[in-house]
């Protein structure tokens, strides 16, 4: 990019300007200019600081074109000029009609895409009439216990036509049996069927502690659906590996990435050692990710994610087609970004959020509401976050051109140094037999432990601002916005919905599919295809859940492991 002539005059030059600038340097705002994640920020980048794209074959091998590899700068060549991102908004709550209802609202609107939240009896494998489920149904999303409920939430709603994500891990192959199930009963093939499942349980041991089933029969679960998927549900992207809850939980970005590409590569290990074709299911994967508050180093991260999987996926795995190659990913806004203080900032922080998103190249966007930080986004707050997204695309111009911000000094020093550090994360992780020792020996967690804490030191000590907290605080600050509240009718609604629907069913194709699944599950033969039969004659999730734990057992973190020295 640049001749050593030039750099060798701008070395010079460099130090003229060093020269000058000294005398501003007393007077600096800051004592520290630094990332969210701790990297320490150079005051000035020049192509010094790319020195070695002078190197036209370093340039190809790291930064390249748009839609080709190594992916750096984005997985398709045009990126918005042909298809803008889909819009997808978050949603579920309450029952399954109130669900339909918020659908139909976000689809009216212009929202291109469903994200389906569940609640925590559902996330945890429990139906609502469940003793444990008590004060819980519907609260943090849809309960859903059968095919049922599931029937209730998409009526109306064309399966062919519309792309679906679901935010499920533990019971995930229960949710997407009961998804199959309803296009079956629509009349639509599942061939047609668009969407995601996020199915990250390796993320779930590691930040969002939400899983049932001990590591390695939760693989199982997932190899068994990757294998079902790639034959019978090509366009469904089977599992979407979450950085997005890692980062929640405390993590850096440089964490965040390499954790999360950590875990993808182990689902990619393990479907190949169960005989998969990686060629075959690697198209299908795709990641999520969080859009924190640091500009660049956002950007940053998601191109030095491209580059990393694209590089991997073809030196290490051997992949040959080159669509195995493609990090596509979704984001998210960082909900452990919004305040409760001074509420409406939360608009702000979350459209710097997704412009760094689309900067970085998303295929698929969520934009946080105001109000998430206290509750399930009323209507109003959800409809400015999904105008955040529409304002972006359509008064910016970010979406004119591919990858605007490539060549920026900053940004592709950033990009790189984003690269090396999780190449050194990666070979601690190996160094430690790899993910799943990391898992239950409680390294990942012991790690996160320490970035939160230091996070929150810089926080207490004044070193990071955030406005409305440590800076700028409003004294008798009194919350005036409205907030959504789940009736406590629901639950009882629920509980007496789900109770009909067992008593109404045909119990004994239920017992003859659920004493399927118990095989299955005790020795050989694909979980999913038991699964789904289960689903199909209204089994629910709790039934199913249950029949797992008798036969795998449930994991309990060791509290030795969680120890930070």
């Amino acid at each position: 990019m640049f001749s050593s002539k030039f750099l060798d005059k701008l070395k010079g030059r460099l130090a003229d300007w060093n020269k000058t600038a000294e005398k501003f340097r007393q007077k600096k705002s800051m004592p520290r200019f630094f990332t969210v994640s701790g990297v320490d920020i150079d005051e000035l980048y020049t192509p010094l600081n790319i020195e070695k794209y002078a190197d036209d074959e370093h340039y190809w091998n790291e930064i390249g074109l748009p839609g080709e590899y190594p992916y750096t700068r984005g997985v398709h060549h045009t990126m918005y000029r042909t298809r803008l991102w889909t819009m997808r908004q978050f949603a579920g709550m309450g029952t399954p009609s109130q669900t339909n209802e918020r659908f139909h609202y976000i689809l009216k609107q212009g929202g291109t895409g469903l994200s389906t939240a569940f609640d925590l009896p559902t996330l945890m494998g429990y139906d609502s009439d469940h003793p444990r489920s008590l004060g819980e149904v519907g609260k943090c999303g849809v309960a859903v216990d059968t095919l049922a409920d599931m029937e209730i939430i998409f009526d109306g709603i064309d399966l062919a036509e519309v792309s679906t994500s679901m935010t499920i891990n533990s019971p995930a192959s229960m949710l997407l049996a009961m998804y199959i199930a309803v296009a079956e009963k629509k009349g639509i093939p599942s061939e047609k069927l668009r969407g995601t499942l996020q199915n990250d349980i390796l993320k779930e041991y590691i930040a969002q502690k939400e899983f049932i089933f001990p590591p390695r029969p939760s693989i199982r679960l997932i190899t068994d659906m990757m294998e079902y998927c790639t034959k019978k549900v090509p366009q469904w992207n089977t599992i979407s590996i979450s950085g997005y809850h890692i980062r929640e939980a405390g993590a850096t970005a440089v964490q965040e990435l390499a954790y999360t590409l950590a875990d993808g590569f182990q689902y990619i290990e393990s479907a190949i050692e169960a005989g998969q074709d990686v060629d075959e299911f690697a198209p299908r994967l795709s990641f999520f990710f969080n859009a924190h508050s640091d500009f660049f180093e956002e950007i940053a991260k998601y191109r030095a994610a491209r580059r990393i999987y694209a590089k991997r996926m073809k030196n290490k795995y051997g992949a040959k087609n080159p669509k195995s190659w493609l990090l596509r990913f979704h984001t998210q806004t960082a909900g452990c970004s919004l305040t409760a203080q001074q509420p409406e900032n939360n608009i702000t922080r979350t459209a710097i959020q997704a412009l760094s998103a689309v900067l970085g190249g998303t295929q698929s966007l969520h934009t946080n509401a105001m109000d998430e930080t206290l509750a399930l986004p009323s209507e109003k707050a959800a409809l400015i976050a999904l105008r955040t997204q529409q304002v972006i695309a359509y008064e910016t111009g970010v979406a004119n051109t591919v990858d605007p911000l490539a060549g920026s000094y900053f940004v592709e020093a950033l990009t790189d140094k984003m690269e090396e550090e999780a190449e050194k994360i990666f070979q601690e992780i190996e160094e430690r037999d790899g993910v799943l020792e990391c898992i239950e020996q409680g390294y990942f967690q012991r790690e996160l432990a320490k970035s939160a804490y230091a996070h929150q030191t810089e926080l207490e000590t004044n070193e990071r601002v955030i406005v409305g907290v440590n800076k700028y605080v409003m004294d008798g600050e009194e919350l005036e916005i409205p907030v959504l509240r789940i009736d406590r009718a629901v639950e009882q609604e629920q509980v007496e919905f789900t109770k009909k629907i067992r008593a109404e069913r045909d119990q004994g194709r239920a017992e003859q599919a659920m004493a399927r699944l118990r095989e299955v599950a005790r020795g050989e033969g694909n979980t999913f295809e038991a699964i789904l039969e289960c689903s199909r004659a209204y089994c629910s999730v709790g039934e199913m859940c249950d029949i797992l734990r008798e036969e795998w057992g449930e994991y309990s973190e060791s509290a030795s492991a969680m120890q930070v020295s």
